[in-house]
């Protein structure tokens, strides 16, 4: 038997030690989950989007009665990225919730992770995920959607 290992490197800063960029598309986060509907889980989320041209696009997540018809903000602010036809690539994108618990950050969920993978998979360059814990003012920062998903199913993976 072989072991297997995998090592991801995330950082952790403050709202200070971010880029006007970074700090930027963190808040306009921020400012998306007052769209958010959460009446069932109550757990709203807020995403934004740079673009490397310095535009903004935001989701947050919207819930149905018929659950899975909801949508993750992540993923809300992704789609609309690719349905919008943009010409720029994504720089990073940033996700908050409203109630965080202590020390734990918004971990995209496995769904919005995967979805990450494609759009990355579609860029020059790799993009940035910053999360946010608004209670203590930090944020952990991935540079690579792979440091959070190592063993993402890619398009390479399906036959022909």
């Amino acid at each position: 038997m072989k072991k297997v290992q995998k090592t991801i490197e995330l950082w952790e800063l403050t709202m200070d030690e971010l880029s006007p960029d970074q700090y930027k598309v963190v808040k306009e986060a921020e400012e998306a989950l007052k769209s958010s509907y959460a009446p069932y889980s109550h757990f709203p989320v807020g995403a934004a989007i740079l673009l490397k041209n310095g535009s903004i696009i935001k989701g947050s997540n919207q819930e149905n009665a018929a659950y899975p018809s909801g949508l993750c903000a992540e993923r809300t602010a992704l789609f609309h990225y690719g349905a919008g036809q943009y010409n720029s690539e994504i720089d990073s994108i940033a996700v908050v919730v409203e109630k965080e618990k202590e020390g734990e950050f918004p971990f995209p969920c496995g769904s919005c992770l995967q979805v990450m993978v494609e759009f990355a998979q579609r860029q020059t360059s790799p993009y940035n995920i910053l999360l946010y814990h608004r209670k203590s003012g930090k944020v952990l920062m991935s540079n690579t959607v792979e440091n959070m998903l190592p063993f993402a199913f890619r398009k390479e993976h399906l036959p022909g």
